[in-house]
């Protein structure tokens, strides 16, 4: 298995046929396909999918909650055992809402932010025709990647109060690096949402789930909603839902991103930087000053 997996893993290392083989397919046909597919409950047919994930990833499922799942879905948005993930209480401390995997960080200039180099995004276009991005002018972001085997739940980063969710639809690019370094605009062409949230600061932050393809939706616990590509154009969702820091906020049905933004008066926690793989409840960001 091993050896096997080894070999598809180098062939899907080569950027050209990567790329080919993720993107130039009808992506929104496949996404959908792959919905329906994962929700599908059949022992076995569940255990021969986990089986050819394997040839591609190194799926590790020991931190699961439970072993046996009764179809792909359930597998992709497992729990954890209680204690797997255990967020940092300091309170200057900005959690890793996620597992993943940090690209692209730096420093929101001029509503501009960058999504691989030479490859700048405006966090206009990113949050939609209805959101102010202006709160995080000279503030941070930090773009996390969820691969398809990590675990898929996110957690609230820190105390505070989520108060509206904008839903943009889109296309479902992969966002993985090769993908990155060939699309311009990627993130403000996916599918998304904009997660707008007030800490017990005062300072807003926005976390901003990206989909991608084979992601067949994320959830918010919230909102009680399922979010997907039959929701055409942007849904606007006001709420007040506080959260404590490390509760579950909701999930990816299979890996993608999340881009964290903060205003000024935050900077990337030790040893954060791109390439840097994190775990939920790890010190992403710290307030300074």
């Amino acid at each position: 298995m091993t050896t096997v997996r080894g070999r598809f893993q180098r062939l899907f290392a080569q950027e050209d046929l990567n790329f080919l083989l993720t993107n130039r397919v009808p992506r929104i046909a496949l996404t959908k396909a792959m919905g329906r597919f994962s929700r599908i409950e059949s022992p076995w047919l569940t255990r021969l999918s986990i089986a050819v994930w394997r040839l591609f990833t190194p799926l590790d499922l020991s931190e699961a909650k439970h072993q046996h799942f009764r179809s792909l879905k359930d597998c992709f948005t497992r729990e954890l055992k209680p204690g797997a993930r255990v967020f940092d209480t300091r309170p200057d401390v900005f959690a890793s809402p996620s597992d993943g995997i940090v690209g692209a960080t730096g420093s929101v200039r001029e509503g501009q932010v960058y999504q691989a180099k030479g490859f700048p995004y405006s966090t206009a276009e990113l949050f939609g025709p209805t959101q102010d991005a202006s709160a995080f002018e000279g503030g941070c972001f930090v773009t996390l990647r969820l691969t398809s085997a990590m675990y898929h739940r996110f957690h609230a980063p820190a105390d505070g109060t989520v108060e509206h969710v904008t839903y943009l639809s889109g296309d479902t690019w992969n966002v993985n690096p090769v993908a990155l370094k060939r699309v311009e605009r990627l993130f403000c062409r996916n599918e998304r949402a904009v997660v707008r949230m007030t800490l017990a600061s005062g300072q807003a932050i926005a976390l901003v789930p990206v989909a991608a393809i084979l992601v067949a939706s994320i959830r918010l616990h919230f909102l009680d909603v399922l979010l997907h590509l039959g929701r055409r154009g942007a849904n606007e969702m006001p709420c007040s839902a506080p959260h404590a820091k490390g509760q579950e906020m909701g999930w990816f049905e299979h890996g993608s991103t999340i881009i964290v933004f903060v205003p000024r008066g935050f900077e990337l926690a030790e040893g954060i930087g791109p390439g840097v793989q994190v775990r939920a409840g790890q010190a992403l960001l710290k307030q300074v000053g």
